[in-house]
């Protein structure tokens, strides 16, 4: 076999290194996420809880595969957001912003870690109250888990993307709520957060995917978006943008010097996966951002709303399609809900009746799973409120 052949063979789940370093960035992923749902405290700064979020995935891959000849690339795979009320993605503001949570808040939390570039990303809505979510905001967000739940037993081998799409508007209307229009699942290899595989949201003339099936063996993150308004994202201000992500396969000579500072910085330090400008230096930043994006070398993650007054909630996770049936790996317990629909609609019970591993055959005898594969077999038929995240810490 030749080294290009080994090489290919060895990137995905068929190896069980490849497995291992999967679980072990959703682990550290999830804990952050815990992490930074038990600092959310009225009053407290936006930018300072997204700073602990990245702080913690940095600092804990960054003790993992110390000793090993290949240097092992590690660390963040998508900046910390934390996206408030109608605000829908991607707000994970500059030091100097001076925005804080307030009670009552329902906040987006999302965020990605790596481990030699396989990716582990979760979102996660948690609402800044004591006692159980009421009214819209539990339909928001239960129509959001719902979703996810469903996607997830949809998304197996043999499979097509579209019946996903299909089935989470059907479950987000069941709730009297819309799925946000233009937000993509993807398939995830080693260091690339979006790829070629898609499920889409929404499907409408404007954004129309390739048609894909499933197949064992591969990852994918599972995004699910809702809305209490239109689940039409708007774009209000360019200089909200944040995020933004290396287009690898682009080339420009920069005319200005603080573009080509910037850009020889994010070179060096993010060549692959999204980064946020609160990471480099902020006064050049500015300036040399401007005619990188505008020379398409990079890509930016805008900041999107809804209309003042909306409700939106967010639920990503990541999973693996394992012979074994489909493995969850990154998640985080719901508050208690009080939503003030429920699902009644034969098709979505039966959905969220299918399991998500496949039986084995024979004995079923369990192989004695490494460290870092708790998640395992945390959850069979049941919809996933109470899976490896834990509980939240008040």
């Amino acid at each position: 076999m030749s080294d290009d052949e080994r090489e290919e063979k060895e990137l995905d789940l068929t190896s069980p290194e490849v497995v291992t370093k999967y679980k072990s960035a959703a682990e550290i992923v999830n804990k952050a996420l815990q992490l930074v749902i038990s600092e959310c405290k009225p009053k407290s700064k936006i930018v300072d809880l997204c700073e602990k979020g990245d702080s913690y995935i940095r600092e804990q891959t960054g003790n993992m595969y110390k000793n090993v000849k290949r240097k092992i690339e590690r660390g963040v795979a998508f900046p910390t957001c934390i996206s408030v009320n109608n605000t829908i993605c991607h707000f994970s503001p500059l030091a100097s912003d001076e925005s804080v949570l307030e009670e009552g808040d329902i906040l987006k939390i999302d965020m990605g870690c790596h481990i030699d570039g396989f990716i582990a990303v979760v979102a996660h809505t948690h609402v800044l109250q004591e006692g159980p979510v009421t009214g819209r905001a539990a339909d928001v967000i239960a129509a959001a888990n719902s979703a996810a739940e469903v996607a997830l037993r949809l998304i197996r081998p043999g499979k097509k993307n579209k019946d996903v799409t299909d089935a989470i508007q059907k479950v987000a209307a069941a709730y009297d709520c819309k799925i946000v229009e233009g937000v993509l699942g993807h398939q995830m290899k080693q260091f690339v957060i979006d790829g070629n595989k898609v499920v889409l949201s929404v499907s409408n003339p404007e954004t129309r995917v390739d048609d894909a099936e499933f197949e064992e063996n591969e990852v994918y993150s599972v995004d699910i978006v809702t809305s209490t308004g239109e689940g039409k994202p708007k774009l209000l201000d360019e200089k909200q943008t944040t995020i933004y992500k290396r287009a690898v396969d682009k080339n420009y000579h920069l005319k200005m010097k603080a573009s080509r500072f910037i850009f020889s910085e994010i070179s060096q330090k993010f060549p692959i996966m999204p980064f946020t400008a609160r990471a480099l230096e902020e006064k050049r930043a500015r300036l040399g951002l401007v005619e990188c994006v505008n020379h398409e070398l990079l890509q930016p993650y805008p900041v999107l709303h809804e209309k003042p007054g909306d409700l939106v909630a967010h639920i990503k996770f990541t999973v693996l399609l394992m012979p074994n049936g489909s493995d969850r790996v990154t998640s985080h317990s719901l508050q208690e809900l009080q939503p003030t629909k429920t699902i009644d609609d034969p098709e979505i019970k039966a959905w969220l009746a299918l399991g998500i591993k496949t039986k084995k055959k024979g004995g079923g005898k369990k192989k004695k799973g490494k460290k870092g594969d708790k998640a395992d077999d945390s959850a069979e038929a049941e919809p996933m409120d109470a899976t490896n995240g834990g509980a939240p810490q008040e």
